[in-house]
Order: C-alpha cells, then sequence, then structure tokens
C-alpha cells in the first residue's frame, strides 16, 4: 500500500529567474484557488505571476474526493446560498472541461434508523431545483431489488434514492487552470519558495527562491494574493509579518482506494449513525475510490497521512452497505489533504463550513493583501471572480469572462469525448481503445498535440508501460511543468496505479536525464 503517493519525492533542476518587474498581482499558492485566479486575472488584462513552493496541486487540491457536486448534506446545515452556487457551477464547469469532467450518478440506500425518507425526498427535490440543472437528470427513486446498484449490497435495502452530481479529476483542473493563465500572459512558477515580503505604501516587495538550487531573485507586486491554502498561517506568521485569525481550523480529509468493489458505472453516498457520510466512487477503471474523513490538524500539512484509525473507519463504514467485507489490506493506495476553514461556531470538523471566506486588508498607507480561506473545488472559479472584484479598485481590469471559456482540451461537446477516443484511436495504429480513452479523458482535444503525426504506436517513442509513453512525458515537461515522476504518475496521470516498481526506475532514470538535457540546451 502507498500512502500519501501524491506527494513529490523527489526534486529535479528546474529554471525560475525572476527579476525586480513589477507586477499587478502575485498569487502565493499553485492549488485551485491560486491557478483558478491566476487565469481569471490573466484573461482580463493584469499582469501576473504565481508562485507554489512545490509542483501544482501537490497539497490539497490533488486530495479531494473528486468531485464537481452541490454538496448534498450541507442542506441540513441551511447553508443554501452555498449549494445554490455549487449548484449552478456543476454545469458551467461541465461544459468548459468535459474531457475530466463528466456526470455522475449517485445511489444513496435507503435506512430507516438514520434520516427519514420524507427528509431525502424534500432535500433532493431541492437539489434538483436550486441551481437550475439543465443538463443533468433529475433524481430518482429505484428498487434495489431489481437494480445492478442493489447487487454488491448486504440484503435489507428495499430502494435507494439516485440523483446526479459529476466527477472530475481535480490536479488536472488545476493544471489546465494554470495553462490557461500561461497562455494569457501570466508567469507559473513552481518549485519557488516564498520567503518573504515586505509591504509598502503602494506595493510589495517579494523575496523568493528556487526550492531546487537555493538561488534567490525578488519581484514587486501592486497586489499579494495569498491562496496557500493549508500553509495559510505559515505564510501570515512567519512570510508577511500578519496576524493569524484565529477562527482558521485545519481539517484532514484521507482517502483509500481499493480494487473495483462493483461493476456498474454509479457511485454510493452511505450514511452513517454518526451523521458522516462517504463515498464509494468508480475510480480508474479498476477501482474504487472510498472517502472521507474529517479530522481535526495540527502539524505541517505537507506530513499528513491517514492513520490506521481512518482507515479502519472508511472500511468499517463501506462494510456496514457491501455484502463483502472491506477491509485494511485492501487498500492498495492512500492519500491525505489538509483544508483550512473558517471556524465561526466552534462546532465539529464534519460540521465546520465548506465556504470560502475572502479578507481583503488595505488602505491609503499600506498596499493590498488579499486572503483566500477556505473553499470547494466546485466553487474555484466564483471565488476567482469574487476575489477579483474585491480588488477591482485597486487595479484597473476587464470583464468577467470565464463562464463561457473552456479549459485547455476542452472545445468539445459535453458527450464528445468518446467520439475523439475513437477518432485518435484511428488516426495511429497500435493504439487501442483504452490508451485512447485515457488520451481524450486525460488531454482533451489536446491529445492530438500528443501523437502529432504519429502513424503507429512505436512512433511514440520509449514505452513504460500502461501506455505511457516518451512523447506524452515529453509534453509533460514542454506544457505541464512536471518534473518529477510524482508529478506525472499520481497528478498528471493516475498511472502511478499501474507502473511497476521496475518501470517506475526506468522512468526516474529516463526523466532525469530528458531534463538534464534540456536545462543544458537553455530551453
Amino acid at each position: 500500500m502507498t500512502s500519501n503517493a501524491c506527494r513529490p519525492k523527489t526534486a529535479l533542476n528546474t529554471r525560475t529567474v525572476v527579476r525586480d518587474k513589477m507586477y499587478d498581482i502575485v498569487i502565493i499558492g499553485g492549488g485551485i484557488n491560486g491557478c483558478g485566479i491566476a487565469r481569471d486575472a490573466a484573461g482580463r488584462g493584469l499582469s501576473v505571476l504565481l508562485i507554489e513552493k512545490g509542483d501544482l496541486a501537490s497539497g490539497t487540491s490533488s486530495a479531494s474526493t473528486k468531485l464537481i457536486h452541490g454538496g448534498l448534506r450541507y442542506l441540513e446545515h441551511f447553508e443554501l446560498r452555498l449549494v445554490r452556487e455549487a449548484l449552478r457551477e456543476r454545469e458551467t464547469l461541465l461544459t468548459m472541461a468535459p474531457h475530466i469532467i463528466w456526470p455522475l450518478r449517485f445511489v444513496l440506500p435507503y435506512e430507516p434508523h438514520l434520516r427519514p425518507a420524507w427528509i431525502l425526498s424534500l432535500g433532493l427535490w431541492l437539489y434538483d431545483h436550486l441551481g437550475g440543472r439543465k443538463i443533468l437528470p433529475a433524481s430518482t427513486r429505484i428498487n434495489l431489488r431489481d437494480s445492478a446498484a442493489g447487487r454488491p449490497l448486504k440484503a435489507g435495502f428495499p430502494f435507494a434514492f439516485e440523483y446526479s452530481d459529476c466527477w472530475v479529476d481535480d490536479s488536472r483542473l488545476v493544471v489546465l487552470n494554470a495553462m490557461d493563465a500561461a497562455a494569457r500572459g501570466a508567469r507559473i512558477l513552481t518549485r519557488t519558495e516564498f520567503v518573504h515580503a515586505r509591504r509598502g505604501a503602494d506595493h510589495w516587495s517579494i523575496a523568493l527562491k528556487d526550492s531546487a538550487t537555493g538561488a534567490a531573485s525578488a519581484c514587486a507586486a501592486r497586489i499579494l494574493i495569498n491562496a496557500s491554502g493549508a500553509w495559510m498561517n505559515d505564510i501570515l506568521a512567519h512570510r508577511l509579518d500578519a496576524s493569524v485569525p484565529a477562527r482558521v481550523r485545519l481539517v484532514k480529509g484521507s482517502h483509500i482506494v481499493t480494487p473495483r468493489l462493483f461493476h456498474h458505472d454509479r457511485a454510493y453516498i452511505f450514511q452513517n449513525p454518526d451523521g458522516r457520510i462517504i463515498f464509494a466512487i468508480p475510480y480508474e477503471q479498476d477501482f474504487t475510490l472510498i472517502g472521507t474523513t474529517d479530522i481535526d490538524f495540527e502539524g505541517d500539512p505537507g506530513d499528513a497521512i491517514i492513520s490506521n484509525a481512518e482507515i479502519d473507519y472508511l472500511c468499517h463504514a463501506a462494510s456496514a452497505y457491501f455484502e463483502k467485507p472491506v477491509t485494511p489490506d485492501m487498500a492498495v493506495w492512500t492519500y491525505s489533504g489538509v483544508r483550512p476553514l473558517m471556524d465561526r461556531n466552534g462546532t465539529s470538523a464534519k460540521d465546520v463550513t465548506r465556504d470560502f471566506v475572502l479578507e481583503l486588508q488595505h488602505d491609503r498607507t499600506k498596499a493590498a493583501l488579499l486572503n483566500v480561506f477556505g473553499g470547494k473545488i466546485t466553487t474555484y472559479r466564483r471565488l476567482a471572480d469574487e476575489a477579483l472584484r474585491k480588488i477591482g479598485h485597486v487595479v484597473p481590469m476587464g470583464k468577467a469572462w470565464t463562464a463561457s471559456a473552456p479549459l485547455p482540451g476542452g472545445d468539445l461537446p459535453v458527450s464528445g469525448t468518446a467520439r475523439l477516443a475513437a477518432e485518435l484511436a484511428r488516426s495511429c495504429q497500435g493504439i487501442d481503445a483504452a490508451l485512447a480513452a485515457r488520451l481524450a479523458r486525460t488531454y482533451g482535444t489536446r491529445a492530438w498535440r500528443i501523437l502529432e503525426s504519429a502513424k503507429t504506436f512505436a512512433n511514440l517513442g520509449e514505452h513504460f508501460g500502461a501506455g505511457l509513453t516518451a512523447r506524452e512525458v515529453r509534453y509533460l515537461v514542454a506544457h505541464e511543468w512536471a518534473r518529477t515522476i510524482d508529478d506525472i504518475l499520481w497528478r498528471r496521470t493516475k498511472l502511478g496505479l499501474r507502473l511497476n516498481a521496475r518501470d517506475q526506475d526506468r522512468l526516474r532514470g529516463w526523466l532525469v536525464n530528458e531534463i538534464d538535457t534540456t536545462n543544458a540546451l537553455g530551453v
């Protein structure tokens, strides 16, 4: 079992020289919020620099439950505005990136001793109608005795509720936002550490350091945006000499991945006696993703790993529903992430709001600082829009634009990925249906840039296993800031689940040589 394999374990040399340039905005943090703001701001004509100490999405943004959803359980906490905004965003994001986001039906088995049927029916009626649903099908009630969804479950669940949300490749969503930001003029610096910033009356003087070489550099910004996520407290207290809001709360969420537990394309949402819910989601064709937990966390968020107690909790919760018990030894991969949430009421971790909070510090004597707290992947685009609204009086900028602009590779119909996969397979002899589908799902129309003029699979270069070729790796290095095998195998793809240790070692050696050669050429 690999624990927290989504975190990079090696660092290759990168070229990140920054001169004393003045930017409109400098953003700390290469997660979904930082990259979303960078994309939006660059598209409005602002000069933008984003700095990330590791890889894009190497923190919490690659450790989600992989859902674009309204948050059915948030209705119980009367967070109607949050649910409404998230539901509206589902279909907006689906049309922006249909290659990495797709509809998914969720099955909620009825447990009479937990939430009453009328409460669930009312909640799903609201869920269907709050967000102006146009593409996704409505909720319904199904007989589990006659449905494929009932076969993996224990006897005794006579019916279930079924509703729609969406699945997302979370780390690729981050990378695509960064790619589009860069295409619109933003500068994206990974493996670059934010050291400190000195605040003047009208700008920030910022010190940076290359994480691999230690080389120092500097820049300036009219506005500094702190989107460092779970590292928010450290940035405020030790890098900006600013006060840390007492209401910031770190909450760890963990997941396990097992071999496939059922053979249909729907996901499950299971209620637990403690009031929490967990999901069991089809994952990477041959696996099932189970999560998440909610546990208060202290320490360095980069050190967060799943505990044995969390594994036992997830296994026990899933085993309460599945006929075949889920046991800890079935986990082939685990991952954990830490969320910085705003705790207004001192409630339990599971009840803390997932809404975002934007805190702007600005007056005539101090340059502007915007702190970004909390948020969900589903509402990242709305968060970015609101962040730019907040600073609109500081720097002039263009109008909002992201709602109707596809992300890289997403210039497809919502149902067009299967057709693209078929076209890819026909274009290159030796590409089987599984590989063509993976390329289409991962890169969308950008897959053509990987295949280019290749007529056969052999033209794609060295094969590292599971369909990963030198041509694809070179694309990731050249266009997606990939530098280590973990960048490639756990964030740009999930092929770490499929490549054995020998293949990974071979890829590691090839990649080191490739990047050293690239750096030597000054590319």
